[in-house]
């Protein structure tokens, strides 16, 4: 269930469209548009506790987890061009029982996609595998990035919740 989250979490911001209206003045919009470039890696699932499901809470714990022993399960790369990459590896965790509790390690492989995106300063506008559009939440402040879990519309899951990236 988790895999399948980050999976379509990843394929939300992979799968984007392009704006050909740009605009040649400096306004603040298109200099808050800037703030998106670089590469953005997951660190953290920001949700209630008390209404958030089994699934979810235990996709947080293994977020954590990883998070915390610097493996990054999905990375965005934003860049000038407005062209986007999209690395996820949740296809690929593994939950391992030892002797001394549960293990996971990083995983090795990764599925990657190329895109174009929109971001206005406010929004990343994507195109998710229906061909429908989608309008995402997003919130920069210096090298944080939060993404609103609930514009993601994403298969089962309706919680609200806020999914954090770090810039690196």
């Amino acid at each position: 269930m988790y895999k399948h989250i980050l999976l379509s979490l990843a394929m939300a911001f992979a799968l984007v469209s392009c704006s050909s209206d740009k605009e040649d003045s400096t306004s603040e919009d298109e200099i808050n548009s800037t703030a998106i470039l670089g590469t953005w890696v997951a660190t953290e699932l920001i949700i209630d506790n008390e209404t958030a499901s089994d699934d979810v809470k235990f996709g947080k714990q293994i977020l954590d987890f990883l998070s915390n022993k610097e493996c990054y399960i999905i990375t965005l790369q934003f860049n000038e061009d407005l062209s986007a990459t999209a690395s996820n590896s949740a296809n690929y965790v593994e939950v391992n029982a030892t002797a001394d509790g549960l293990d996971i390690p990083c995983p090795t492989e990764t599925d990657t996609n190329e895109s174009t995106y929109v971001f206005d300063g406010k929004t990343v506008t994507t195109i998710d595998e229906n061909g429908e559009e989608l309008v995402i939440g997003v919130t920069i402040e210096g090298n944080v990035m939060t993404v609103d879990a609930a514009d993601l519309d994403i298969p089962n899951f309706s919680e609200d919740g806020q999914l954090i990236f770090v810039k690196r």
